[in-house]
């Protein structure tokens, strides 16, 4: 069951929400106190670079006769708006083919500069140096490039203002050099690897910070207050740079793979075997379109080094929502992004915005059915894994000065089952050949004031077999508009806002399925303004949502509102948790950046929530509190508390009738310590307390660092939850007049899990690194106290065995409730529900870079699992069990080369 709060309001802004271990960091609000503290804008001035960077730059030696030397620094953290602590020295130059940075860092006790080893983009928290580029002077989007004093590299992209994504893997070349000063940082940045448009004279803006880790110390060349707001708006800006050509930006990245599968063999099935060995090629690729535009692109993609999804048991009937982990489809995807252009923060309380592109959709499982009875004793199916990539196109830049646009196009094969029944062997589809296009553009005015923008999706399929059509969604078409506007001239207040619009199409009996399933739940027989269309063949809908923030000061306050009609439904191509919903909030707070005797950032907020059906019930509703601290020795300490009142719930029985949720409250703890140290401890507490849901949960986890190229994370996580009503199934009842002649069958569960996430990282340089990951699942569900609803709109449920009937349990499992009604000879049947599933799933992966761009992965994945109708927690035999299951291992070579012709 969902708790009290889907979205709390610190943890779930839409957005990327920056943290402290960012490249860049910003919280929200700004205010003319923090503005003033901040150094006023200035240039940077680059200059012709007649020879390589030289690692022995010094304070009077520029690496280049007549280099600039860039200073003038100021801290942020931990003491804003101060002189650092320590000096630091920039030069720019540039050449025809790239941008070179160097930086010295000086430091008064060099032996205690922290250099961590990590894999590219790892956040180590070591001495660190940060350039920030914004080539097309929009001043709301740019790269950043990072190395830390071990050499580690880091890199993303920069947009929105005040967020970063650090999905874009650049190819470019950085060093760091240790000396009795301090330590040098290097960079050699090619401009194949940046956009801007090609003039006379360039004027780029840039920014640079260093990390000092032993003292968390983040000093800036500009920065951003913490009770401030924007970040690419106030880069200084870069000049010098001269009589330049944008170069042909072309990279081709072919690959091979060799894979080895091994699994159990399975008696009596056929299509069960022991080994398997297949190899395969294919390729991506980058190129420049112009100086603007970036066309990417890969033919039959293999994500075998991508690390394994967790296990889950998802006793809901919302769909478990997996991070994207492709690289294809994760790089770059902010471009993607809808809905959420100008503010940097957007809460949401049990909203669940819909997200127009999830790209787990491309490539997913194959959603036709097979034979029932299949893999049965005397019936067994071979069912893809997943839908296979044919190939993909990604378009994206900017067109004009102020249009930044993304398009995707991807093709995925029709694909089938093979299916043994009783010997006899046959062919079904089950998934048809499917395109996916995603098309996104949005306009920038100037100084970001405000902004315009649209979103298309579309899914085409082509049927080869006709029963596939009563599975799967013929087309489906999305199209929205987002936007915001400043509403002052300081940029305090900001309006945001979306709407759009979606079609579904497929023949009557799929249209039919779509109305009735857990996101939309038409037939739902006490609705009042929804029904279902058996004869339709398409489904349309509309959703639009509208936030006001203050996100400028030591107040800042974050309200919205949103509608999401019946219909809407964008998860062919998205993602979405439900329709039919009205949706609001208004919250405020106040944040402390000044650091006192107590504390060096405090922050204190709430908010009033409310959600509304199509029908006008409220279905939650609540207020909520909010709160963290940082003390002066840097442990972090954070809490929750949210209040619920009697609402009305309108999913519990799965498209029945009404019920109602008692009064409940939410509770949630957490601490962090010193992130300077080897050892880190993260502690996470919780609690929802209600009639209907009784939980907890318990999460500790540890960093360790035994060496400065070796991190060891272990988080368990231990959780139970009591549920009085847990839905079980729904019966039809010509008898059952109170509730519209179905019973809606619940049970008591009693569920215990506990689980882990268990990481080696082992760095041995920069470019060769073992990472090892585990994740073993403990999972145990009792029921007892079998039970129907009495009646709609109510908490009141019959209990057989105790209100009516009797209930027995047979010798094979099943359930037996007589009578149901006041006929003798009526009874009910339903399976035992108990369970006990154990679970474990993990990979290695060496990655070794052997040139720029180009890698050799080796992987081993495994998995195996084992579900058995024990309903008792038991941790020594479940542990048995999980070891002695039947193991799944696949062995992978991917060999990558990286080709700039």
């Amino acid at each position: 069951m969902l708790l009290a709060l889907t979205c709390l309001a610190s943890l779930a802004a839409s957005g990327p929400r920056v943290t402290s271990d960012s490249p860049q960091v910003v919280r929200q609000g700004s205010g003319a106190r923090g503005d003033s503290l901040v150094a006023p804008q200035r240039l940077v001035r680059a200059v012709r670079a007649t020879k390589p960077a030289a690692s022995n730059a010094t304070s009077s030696d520029a690496p280049w006769p007549s280099a600039d030397r860039v200073t003038g620094f100021v801290q942020r953290d931990p003491n804003e708006g101060t002189a650092p602590s320590e000096s630091t020295v920039v030069w720019v130059g540039y050449d025809d083919a790239a941008l070179y940075v160097v930086a010295r860092m000086y430091d008064s006790h060099p032996d205690s500069i922290v250099g961590r080893l990590g894999r590219r983009d790892a956040v180590t928290n070591s001495d660190q140096f940060t350039v920030f580029i914004d080539p097309y002077h929009d001043r709301r989007s740019g790269y950043y490039f990072g190395v830390d004093a071990a050499g580690t590299l880091s890199d993303g992209t920069l947009y929105n203002d005040d967020w970063n994504d650090a999905t874009w893997d650049g190819v470019w070349e950085g060093k760091a050099t240790r000396d009795s000063l301090g330590w040098v940082a290097e960079f050699r940045i090619p401009y194949s690897q940046l956009r801007f448009i090609q003039r006379a004279e360039y004027v780029w803006g840039i920014n640079f910070r260093r990390d000092i880790a032993r003292k968390n110390e983040r000093d800036y060349l500009t920065y951003t207050p913490k009770n401030g707001s924007g970040f690419v708006s106030r880069f200084p800006d870069l000049v010098g740079i001269e009589r330049v050509t944008p170069p042909p930006r072309v990279e081709i990245m072919p690959y091979t793979t060799g894979k080895a599968e091994f699994a159990p063999r399975t008696v009596g099935n056929p299509f069960s075997t022991a080994s398997t060995l297949s190899p395969g090629v294919g390729g991506d690729a980058r190129i420049g379109l112009g100086p603007n535009l970036t066309l990417n692109a890969t033919v039959n993609p293999d994500f075998g080094q991508v690390e394994v999804d967790p296990a889950v048991v998802n006793l809901s009937d919302v769909e478990t929502f997996f991070q994207e982990k492709r690289p294809f489809f994760i790089e770059g995807s902010s471009i993607f992004d809808f809905g959420h252009g100008g503010a940097n923060n957007y809460w949401g309380f049990n909203w669940g915005g819909p997200q127009f592109f999830y790209s787990r959709r491309i490539g997913r499982t194959p959603q036709g059915t097979v034979p029932e009875g299949a893999n049965s004793d005397s019936s067994y199916a071979d069912v893809p894994a997943g839908a296979h990539i044919l190939g993909a196109l990604k378009l994206t830049g900017k067109v004009g000065s102020s249009w930044n646009v993304g398009a995707l196009s991807a093709l995925t094969a029709r694909e089938t089952a093979s299916i043994d029944t009783s010997g006899v062997l046959f062919q079904k589809e089950v998934e048809p050949l499917a395109y996916y296009g995603v098309f996104r553009a949005q306009k920038e005015f100037p100084e970001g004031r405000r902004g315009f923008g649209f979103m298309s999706t579309v899914a085409a399929r082509g049927f080869r077999d006709p029963s596939l059509r009563d599975d799967v969604n013929s087309s489906s078409f999305a199209l929205g508009a987002d936007g915001w506007t400043f509403l002052d001239h300081e940029k305090d207040w900001v309006l945001t806002g979306w709407a759009g619009a979606t079609r579904v199409n497929g023949d009557a009996a799929r249209i039919t399925t779509v109305q009735e399933n857990s996101l939309h739940y038409f037939q739902r027989p006490d609705a009042l303004h929804t029904r279902v269309d058996s004869s339709a063949t398409s489904l349309d809908g509309w959703a639009a949502r509208l936030y006001l923030n203050k996100q400028k000061g030591d107040w800042y306050s974050n309200s919205a509102i949103g509608v999401l009609s019946p219909g809407f439904d964008v998860d062919d191509v998205g993602f979405f948790f439900r329709s039919g919903i009205v949706n609001a909030h208004i919250g405020a707070g106040h944040q402390w950046t000044k650091t006192s005797r107590t504390f060096r950032y405090a922050e204190l907020g709430g908010a009033l929530f409310r959600s509304y059906d199509w029908d006008g019930n409220i279905t939650w509703s609540g207020v909520y509190h909010f709160g963290d601290f940082q003390l002066l020795n840097y442990h972090w300490f954070k809490w929750d508390f949210a209040y619920n009142p009697w609402t009305v719930n309108n999913r519990r029985t799965r498209g029945g009738p009404l019920t109602l949720n008692p009064p409940g409250y939410q509770v949630d703890l957490g601490w962090q310590s010193d992130t300077r140290r080897p050892v880190v401890f993260n502690v996470s507490w919780g609690t929802y307390q209600a009639p209907s849901d009784r939980n907890w949960y318990f999460t500790p986890s540890v960093d360790l660092r035994p060496k400065s190229n070796v991190l060891v994370s272990l988080g368990p996580s231990l959780s139970h939850e009591l549920t009085p009503v847990q839905y079980i199934d729904t019966y039809t009842d010509n008898l059952a007049t109170a509730t519209f002649e179905h019973r809606y069958v619940f049970g008591t569960l009693s569920q215990t899990q506990l689980s882990a996430s268990i990481r080696l990282n082992w760095t041995y340089s920069p470019t060769l690194s073992l990472q090892l990951y585990a994740q073993p699942l403990i999972s145990a569900g009792r029921y007892a106290d079998f039970k129907e609803v009495a009646r709609p709109r109510s908490y009141d449920f019959t209990i057989y065995g105790r209100d009516a009937g009797t209930i027995t349990r047979t010798s094979d499992g099943t359930y037996v409730v007589h009578p149901v009604t006041g006929n003798a000879t009526d009874s009910l049947t339903f399976s035992d529900p108990n369970f006990n599933l154990v679970s474990l799933r993990g990979n290695a992966v060496l990655r070794w870079e052997y040139g720029p761009g180009s890698t050799i992965y080796l992987v081993w994945t495994q998995t195996r699992s084992d579900n058995q109708n024990i309903g008792d927690f038991q941790f020594g035999p479940s542990i048995s069990r999980m070891l002695s299951a039947r193991a799944d291992n696949i062995f992978l070579i991917k060999l990558t080369y990286w080709w700039n012709p």
